[in-house]
């Protein structure tokens, strides 16, 4: 089972996945860059919350190889969160700044990698992201091309996908 759990910020996604998963043997992907505690404390307290509330018996990666932790992953899967990884992916590649093109083009390579491990792999999987329709965005370039690269993963993502889950206040539609 493939499951996409979107929802806004602070909605109560990454909540509703991890029950999904569970209280036994998982893994869990930190699908990012580590928080820096020092320059992003806030950002840092929320990823140590995080931490916090994960059973023991969850092996954590923090990785942005996300088709190499499926594949390698305990059964199940959580990925936390396709939003950070998008900005990881792009700020690996120094993108921000490339055209629109340059920065789909690379985008879009590695979530084929992504959609293909997912087709291919038995593993149950539950993938978090947020839904970019419903936050608020700069309306700077980056933050147009942030909106329209998720919309963009979060749609190939949700195609791989077994079942869509909106979660808004806590509740969850299952779409």
């Amino acid at each position: 089972m493939r499951i996409l759990v979107t929802g806004g910020v602070r909605s109560g996604k990454s909540s509703h996945a991890e029950a999904l998963v569970g209280d036994g043997p998982a893994t869990y992907v930190a699908a990012g860059p580590s928080p820096d505690v020092e320059t992003d404390p806030d950002w840092g307290a929320r990823v140590a919350a995080h931490r916090a509330r994960r059973p023991a018996s969850w092996k954590t990666l923090e990785t942005q190889d996300l088709a190499t932790a499926i594949r390698e992953g305990i059964d199940p899967v959580l990925v936390d969160c396709l939003g950070t990884w998008l900005t990881a992916v792009v700020d690996e590649a120094d993108a921000w700044e490339q055209d629109n093109d340059t920065v789909h083009d690379l985008v879009s390579a590695r979530v084929d990698e992504v959609v293909e491990t997912l087709r291919d792999s038995s593993l149950d999987v539950v993938l978090v992201t947020n839904e970019v329709g419903l936050g608020v965005v700069p309306e700077h370039r980056s933050g147009r091309l942030f909106r329209d690269l998720l919309g963009t993963v979060n749609q190939r993502v949700a195609a791989a996908c077994d079942e869509v889950h909106l979660v808004v206040a806590g509740r969850v539609l299952r779409l």
